[in-house]
């Protein structure tokens, strides 16, 4: 004979366990979360926030009707990606995508061109030096490679990425392009993010956390 109250017990377990395997399904493959280490893509995402990022949507299919009836895609430009760094794949980096596979991406003095037509970065696109640099010899490697690049093809596999705080971003004017495989997924929603108190001076005063849900633009 069972104990009384064992059959609730027992379903109550069991409810838990199913909430967990699909707590780390979700965590898995669906949504996590990362937190920004760097101010690269500043304004859009600063340091400390908190980010949700969607790994399902640029999920690889089998099948033509899944990408008819679930929400997947490939990256497009202007989409915020989380991505592993090709150099350290321990290390998870943030940028946004400028040219996908394929294309032929240049800059010059900044301008950033896609298979010859300028690319419009209004909204993205921060520059705290107010000096663009020509790609000469005469200047130093660092300014060159931050203000030019290419023009290059961009690999059938692979991405051109930048941070929207240029002059402070490491990317793929740096060290090159973003291999599709180790792409983590879109960046959909800031959800937690620190922030100063009102009026507080800028140093000496610890960061208080304030709950939020932001799209990611």
């Amino acid at each position: 004979m069972s104990r009384p109250g064992g059959r609730p017990a027992r379903a109550l377990v069991e409810a838990v366990l199913v909430a967990l395997l699909l707590a780390v399904f979700a965590r898995a493959f669906v949504v996590q979360a990362f937190r920004i280490p760097t101010g690269s893509m500043e304004p859009a995402l600063r340091v400390g926030e908190h980010l949700l990022v969607d790994r399902f949507a640029y999920g690889a299919t089998l099948w033509s009707w899944e990408r008819r009836w679930l929400p997947l895609r490939a990256p497009r430009r202007g989409d915020v990606i989380v991505f592993r760094y090709p150099r350290d794949p321990s290390r998870i980096f943030v940028k946004r995508v400028l040219a996908l596979p394929g294309e032929q991406v240049a800059m010059e003095m900044r301008r950033v061109a896609v298979d010859g037509r300028p690319v419009d970065e209004r909204g993205w696109a921060r520059y705290v030096d107010p000096s663009a640099y020509p790609d000469s010899g005469l200047l130093d490697a660092f300014y060159r490679r931050r203000d030019n690049f290419g023009p290059a093809r961009v690999p059938a596999d692979a991405y051109f990425v930048l941070g929207d705080n240029r002059d402070v971003s490491a990317d793929s004017r740096f060290w090159g392009f973003v291999p599709q495989d180790l792409v983590l997924g879109r960046a959909i929603a800031v959800y937690l993010s620190p922030r100063r108190e009102t009026g507080a001076p800028r140093s000496g005063v610890p960061w208080r956390d304030v709950h939020l849900l932001r799209l990611v633009r």
